[in-house]
């Protein structure tokens, strides 16, 4: 006999998604992204991405093998451009979008629920980011939507055969970033928590979490081969304090909008809250335990928990459309209010602004990475070029950062250089420049570090942008040396370098 829970489980709350109108918003979100992913150049990321895809493996020191897999995918199909390599992020963004509608939909959701979900988890800073630039968060904020999409239909509809594509999710999803798993985890703790229980006796929901371990296994073995890499980049990475978590609510204001941060409010407390949504509950306790876990044993980690906002954003909606429609002004006031912050957002994170304008009032850093790469390509080839003939055979670039390494990579086509190397991540492991290199052009590197390993350095040139604007970059120098002091096997441990860009 079935509990009145399961009863409610069984009904299910969907409605049909509203095809025509979320198609209209996936094709302005198109037309809003795309025309300007070519602006300016690649981020260190995406140049580092491009560079591994042209060597792909099973997995890297720094991060599993999907992002440089989708860089190669991007530059193969659409072009070894700024726009080719940048397609499947827009594709990502698009598909996010489609599925804030559709866990709309599945919440009971109608028509305008869907589309402002959409419209607005398009347009908030999350997913602009993973829209335009190709980063590892692209396919992962896909999985986690989709993750909270299949368990919501497992919950909801008591068809416990959703959870198979939740653990294949998210073992697909393991190929692009570990901290998926943070999702399955705490939805699991959520369910002990706050039920429905029976839920974990359900073989459907060991059975997901199977496929999750059996299609992540390679991942594993390639961990476990390589001394597992990805901890001692966890360690780098974990540095934090509790300054940073009380940062938190100004974080997701920030990543969602402010107006979004409080429907996002809304769908916490709707999913813990409402009767006809408790099958669900656990997404909204999962989203609380997760939001614990990562601000008490990494609280510089707090981006790890921007996977639940799509999904939590989605269900406020539900709530919110309901509002609007106690009052004639309402909705329009709303939309007015939404639209102008989708339009600071979408200045302040896509490309919109000739180089020139965004220098003077420059507003994210990762867009800020993005100019000068040519500037450091053409620099350095300047440097190569005025070396005298005999000494080109036996010269080196040697970059500080993997973002250097792949900007000079991607353009030595225009800008003829010999062999690149770093000890950026994954590029320490390429091995270090061959004994017979007595020439090194560096680029960015410490400039005591060069004058400690070789007994002749000068500085070339000091990398320019062109446009005065404070990168990782400007200002550092470009050296020629000559004569290192010890076999490149004895100095390259000194040239290593963990961490991001």
């Amino acid at each position: 006999m079935l509990t009145s829970e399961g009863v409610a489980a069984r009904t299910g709350l969907a409605v049909p998604l509203a095809r025509r109108p979320v198609a209209v918003v996936a094709v302005l979100y198109a037309a809003l992204v795309f025309p300007f992913a070519g602006n300016y150049g690649l981020s260190a990321d995406e140049l580092y991405f491009r560079m591994l895809g042209d060597d792909p493996r099973w997995g890297y020191f720094d991060q599993p093998p999907l992002a440089p897999l989708l860089a190669k995918a991007g530059a193969v199909l659409f072009g070894d451009t700024a726009w080719g390599v940048r397609t499947p992020a827009l594709l990502c963004g698009l598909a996010v979008v489609v599925l804030a509608a559709l866990i709309t939909a599945e919440l009971g959701g109608g028509p305008r629920a869907q589309v402002l979900a959409a419209a607005t988890s398009g347009t908030s800073v999350t997913v602009l980011v993973v829209a335009h630039f190709l980063l590892t968060n692209s396919p992962d904020l896909v999985a986690w939507s989709a993750v909270a999409l299949f368990a919501l239909r497992a919950l909801l509809r008591g068809d416990g055969r959703w959870w198979l594509a939740a653990g294949a999710t998210c073992g697909v999803a393991t190929y692009a970033k570990y901290v998926v798993l943070l999702l399955p985890v705490t939805l699991v703790l959520a369910l002990l928590v706050v039920g429905p229980r029976q839920e974990l006796r359900t073989r459907w929901l060991w059975a997901g979490a199977g496929l999750t371990l059996l299609i992540g296994a390679p991942n594993v073995i390639y961990q476990a081969v390589n001394g597992w890499p990805q901890l001692v980049m966890a360690r780098t990475l974990s540095d934090g304090s509790w300054t940073d978590g009380l940062m938190f609510p100004l974080y997701v204001a920030f990543l969602t909008g402010p107006a979004v941060a409080l429907v996002l409010v809304a769908g916490v407390a709707g999913l813990l809250r409402r009767p006809r949504w408790r099958p669900a509950r656990a997404l909204g306790a999962a989203y609380l335990i997760g939001t614990a876990l990562v601000l008490a044993v990494a609280p510089s980690g707090i981006d790890y928990t921007e996977g639940y906002l799509v999904p939590l954003v989605a269900a406020g909606w539900v709530i919110a459309d309901e509002w609007l429609t106690r009052g004639r002004s309402r909705l329009p006031v709303a939309v007015l209010v939404l639209s102008v912050f989708a339009v600071v957002q979408v200045a302040v994170i896509v490309p919109v602004l000739p180089e020139r304008m965004f220098a003077r009032f420059p507003a994210t850093s990762l867009t800020t990475e993005t100019i000068g790469w040519e500037r450091v390509a053409r620099q350095t080839a300047d440097a190569y070029a005025a070396l005298p003939e005999g000494e080109r055979s036996r010269a080196v670039v040697l970059t500080k950062n993997f973002g250097e390494a792949g900007a000079l990579h991607w353009m030595r086509d225009d800008h003829p250089l010999p062999r690149i190397y770093s000890g950026h991540n994954e590029l320490y492991f390429r091995g270090s420049p061959p004994e017979s290199a007595d020439v090194v052009i560096a680029v960015g590197v410490d400039e005591d570090l060069l004058a400690r390993d070789f007994r002749e350095c000068s500085v070339a040139a000091r990398i320019d942008n062109g446009h005065g604007l404070a990168t990782m970059e400007q200002g550092r120098a470009i050296s020629v040396c000559r004569e290192p002091r010890a076999p490149w096997a004895e100095l390259w441990p000194g040239y290593r370098l963990i961490g991001p860009y």
